[in-house]
């Protein structure tokens, strides 16, 4: 039932209005205490909160369990992705394992950038802070994550209910307490990784991405993220 809800909501994601040049969330005008309204938290806990008077969202995944889906999933799938949610239930097996929230305004990110602040609280087996992007209606995706407990870089695929790594990068501290900027660049089919103002991770993909973009974490992690940023270039 978990999986065929969660179906829904990437079938609803791919209605949305196409990407403007530009969009930056910095999440002031969200609700503190309450599921942001830019981003739709698909899996996981996802919450605006306070932090030292500035608002950020929240992955908290301190009562994290194995399938956790977000409140009211039903009618946020049916809101973002219509009818088109057949293919991502016949395809998605385990995306569950993952939070995941969707940006409501983007479609279809291509080529450009996007940038995000993250900052790692608490989490003992991950304080994982990814960019979401390339989501497909079937529930595949790519992201780019990093993660202050192990001080690497990594880009991942998601693909029929499967992650494997696609390219991985150590060596690049991201010390939990602290702000960290991450940054992804896409231009055709190559993509590069950006931590801390640094390019650390390129790779060239099969094909071209195409698709919805958001925030990614994993586990029990507790992350804190803010100013998300899309720039598209138009080719």
């Amino acid at each position: 039932m978990k999986l065929r809800m969660l179906s829904v909501l990437f079938a609803a994601i791919f209605a949305a209005p196409a990407l403007a040049a530009s969009s930056v969330q910095s999440f002031d005008t969200e609700t503190v205490g309450a599921e942001p309204k830019s981003f739709t938290a698909a899996v996981g806990n996802w919450v605006i909160v306070d932090n030292g008077g500035n608002k950020a969202l929240s992955v908290n995944g301190s009562q994290w369990a194995r399938g956790q889906t977000s409140a009211g999933l039903a009618d946020k799938a049916r809101a973002l992705y219509g009818e088109r949610y057949a293919e991502f239930l016949d395809n998605v097996q385990s995306y569950a394992y993952f939070p995941i929230a969707v940006m409501n305004e983007v479609a279809d990110f291509r080529n450009g950038a996007i940038t995000l602040r993250f900052k790692g609280v608490a989490g003992r087996i991950d304080q994982a802070a990814g960019i979401l992007f390339n989501v497909q209606p079937n529930g595949d995706y790519l992201t780019l994550r990093a993660n202050p407990l192990e001080d690497n870089l990594v880009l991942w695929q998601y693909v029929k209910g499967k992650r494997s790594s696609v390219k991985w990068v150590r060596n690049t501290p991201s010390p939990s307490g602290q702000w960290h900027e991450l940054k992804l660049t896409v231009v055709g089919n190559k993509v590069q990784g950006w931590l801390n103002g640094v390019l650390t991770l390129s790779h060239d993909l099969e094909k071209p991405v195409s698709g919805r973009i958001g925030l990614w974490s994993k586990a029990d992690s507790v992350v804190y993220f803010d100013d998300f940023r899309v720039e598209q270039i138009a080719r």
